[in-house]
């Protein structure tokens, strides 16, 4: 089958000779005009894939703590049949594991100091079910909680905050008091600081204490647990599984799946990325822009072949194609090339990043800030497709006003003076 003459033609002037001094400075534009389109695709990618890794790392170490979902009763009160809406749970197929829980607010006195503490009572052979944190503490901390002893596991930030270590004695000021003649006397129980915990996110390693379900039922007078925790095979999925569960469940209760509990920080984070993905489309817009000065000197440059092609017998719309075919090959090269040196760079930023920080002698994440001492990174279809598209769409564009101003050459006009 033969190669149409627009795409010939298109391709040869893409990769013209520098005979003359105007042809290689044409040739120079062009290629400044390839290369900004293929910087401004890589850091799409790459501030893309970054910015996901972030995101993936905070979620990880938040999920470390939360479960994929939480049901509970309303106003903190017990469960009315706990073994029921376990066992209603768990026979939905997405879900991998459940356990009780109880969640309350109290205060913490060290001495002099007290801090505002939230409160969760967990049943030690269940959470690890629910939670990483639970199956990274199962064979330490979690072992020590032991009905009717008050043992307290503590976030590390919440410990250090108060000054106390394993062994330690804290006062455990729960929020409803005992009336007596003399009014409400707020209830005080000692516990006993078993193990900490440090998960990598500061809001609950400063505020969350856990002990054992059944303490917590002792000292907050409640008949059961409050709530049950669940765990499903795909964490994406959390939306979907917490509708199913409000229609199957029997009892009065409240769901709550995990992207509904940290939803402003979710929308910051996707508010950011969208306005980083504006921004740096604005940059591959004005590399692709920039073929409009390259296609508008080609076009002078060829008026003579333009010509010849016209008395030929070429029709507008086939000269409107060779030079459509020319920026349009600018722009593929260009996106193809930034498609591979993006991919590149962040699929190996654990490398690339830890050899600029020896090369500089710096280091780009302290662990001490971030708690991470890696750049994080990944890729994903769905950001890598649009920006391919987008940069080859803004190529074309860019073809458009030029390809259509060669169409319009006359040809006597055109050789007149040649």
């Amino acid at each position: 089958m033969p190669i149409p003459f627009e795409l010939t033609l298109g391709w040869r002037y893409t990769r013209a000779g520098r005979a003359t001094r105007r042809n290689g400075f044409i040739s120079f534009i062009s290629g400044v005009s390839m290369l900004g389109i293929a910087l401004g695709v890589a850091a799409l990618i790459i501030v893309l894939s970054v910015m996901n890794g972030f995101q993936k790392e905070v979620r990880d170490r938040m999920l470390g703590v939360v479960s994929h979902i939480e049901i509970f009763a309303p106003n903190g009160e017990a469960l009315p049949d706990v073994a029921r809406t376990l066992a209603q749970v768990r026979a939905n197929p997405e879900v991998i594991g459940a356990a009780p829980f109880i969640a309350t607010q109290a205060l913490l006195a060290r001495g002099e100091d007290m801090k505002g503490t939230m409160i969760r009572g967990i049943d030690p052979a269940l959470e690890p079910e629910v939670t990483d944190l639970a199956v990274a503490l199962k064979g330490s901390a979690l072992a020590r909680l032991v009905p009717g002893e008050f043992g307290l596991v503590l976030g590390g930030e919440l410990a250090r905050s108060l000054g106390v270590s394993q062994g330690d004695k804290v006062t455990l000021v729960a929020p409803s008091g005992q009336v007596t003649p003399a009014g409400v006397v707020p209830r005080l129980k000692q516990m006993t600081v078993v193990g900490t915990f440090d998960s990598g996110h500061y809001e609950y390693d400063s505020t969350l204490a856990l002990m054992h379900i059944e303490d917590a039922q002792r000292i907050f007078r409640l008949e059961g647990p409050s709530g049950v925790r669940v765990r499903l095979k795909d964490l994406h999925q959390a939306r979907t599984v917490a509708a199913e569960l409000a229609g199957s469940l029997t009892d009065h209760v409240l769901i709550r799946d995990w992207t509904r509990q940290n939803r402003t920080w979710f929308a910051a984070v996707q508010l950011e990325k969208r306005m980083m993905f504006i921004i740096l489309t604005l940059i591959v817009a004005v590399a692709a822009f920039n073929l409009v000065s390259t296609l508008v000197m080609t076009v002078t440059d060829k008026r003579a072949d333009i010509a010849i092609l016209r008395t030929l017998g070429a029709s507008p719309a086939s000269i409107m194609g060779i030079f459509v075919v020319q920026g349009a090959m600018v722009g593929v090269i260009g996106t193809l090339a930034g498609l591979a040196l993006g991919l590149a760079v962040a699929f190996n930023i654990d490398v690339i990043v830890p050899a600029i920080e020896q090369l500089l002698h710096t280091t780009f994440l302290p662990r001490d800030v971030y708690l991470i001492s890696s750049m994080p990174s990944e890729p994903q279809q769905a950001d890598i497709l649009p920006i391919a598209i987008i940069s080859l769409v803004l190529a074309f564009l860019a073809t458009l006003y030029p390809s259509w101003r060669a169409s319009r050459v006359n040809p006597a006009e055109a050789l007149r003076y040649e």
